[in-house]
């Protein structure tokens, strides 16, 4: 199966259509006159449908099991076509659009199997998904020009050489595939002077995104956000709050990290945990959604 331990929950939508095609009208009137030999077919199909959804993974190999918080199965005739619409929603990681198909196409069956005795020339036809929403293509961000970025990466070893950068390096590497273009990269140890240092030039070059990461913990040198917050003109909590409750889903440690993001003029600042494998679980939390902010800011983004 995919992984997707890296993705967040979100709305997750879908709609599929089958079409089954009678041989006859007399086919439609048994139907709607609840005169099938097998019972009431519309009601059948339905909760035929509804266990299918819900146990779609069972019959798809590569399909998770996800939590199914609505199901609705939708009948329509136009002459001597019965047109089934399964909708399906979730709050989950991955979409619906399979389980959706799966149900249309569950129902369809179920309507063959119950009018095949009265109408051996009946047809399934046409099963194909009409809607999905939800995931990270449903907030698509649309660039003007790529977005830039600064990394400044916070660490005593790293700055005296006793240590390899891991965490910024991959920082940049996952921005890029948002188009965000690095444009200054910096190592500095865990000193206040430093860190001052680094906002006092950084609010000059003003890059679209500034990065620090380290010194977000909780031991004596760890001092990046009593270091930044002075020079933010809005802190924005929200983002603060997605960083940590997407690290407490995967280590208990989460709750103990003191991610900051904030506004510096038109800079996006964000403060996360020095660690490669922090740093990337805090940008996959909040990218590329979190780009909208440039879109309300009016300045890299058109409508």
């Amino acid at each position: 199966m995919v992984d997707i331990t890296h993705k967040s929950n979100t709305l997750r939508y879908a709609k599929a259509r089958a079409v089954l095609l009678v041989s006859k009208a007399g086919t439609i009137e048994l139907i709607e006159q609840n005169k099938v030999p097998k019972g009431n077919v519309f009601e059948a199909a339905r909760a035929a449908g509804l266990l299918a959804v819900k146990h779609t993974h069972l019959s798809i190999p590569d399909c998770h099991p996800l939590p199914i918080e609505y199901a609705a199965v939708h009948y329509e005739i136009k002459e001597l076509e019965i047109i089934v619409t399964m909708e399906v929603k979730t709050i989950y990681k991955t979409g619906v659009e399979v389980e959706a198909m799966h149900g249309a196409s569950i129902v369809a069956l179920t309507l063959y199997d119950m009018l095949k005795p009265v109408d051996p020339k009946i047809e399934i036809r046409a099963i194909r998904l009409l809607a999905k929403k939800g995931g990270k293509s449903s907030y698509p961000v649309n660039m003007k020009r790529p977005a830039e970025l600064a990394i400044v990466v916070c660490s005593d070893s790293i700055a005296a050489g006793k240590k390899e950068d891991r965490a910024g390096r991959a920082i940049a590497e996952k921005l890029a595939e948002y188009g965000i273009r690095e444009k200054y990269y910096k190592i500095i140890p865990d000193e206040k002077e430093a860190i001052e240092e680094e906002m006092e030039y950084l609010r000059q070059l003003a890059p679209d995104l500034l990065i620090f990461t380290g010194g977000t913990g909780l031991s004596p040198r760890d001092i990046t956000p009593e270091s930044i917050r002075p020079y933010l003109d809005r802190e924005i909590p929200g983002i603060e709050e997605a960083i940590r409750s997407y690290g407490q889903d995967r280590t208990p440690y989460a709750m103990l990290s003191r991610s900051v993001a904030g506004l510096m003029g038109r800079t996006l600042v964000l403060a996360i945990p020095g660690s490669s494998k922090g740093a990337t679980e805090s940008i996959e939390a909040v990218f590329p959604a979190v780009l909208h902010i440039f879109k309300v800011l009016d300045t890299r983004f058109k409508h």
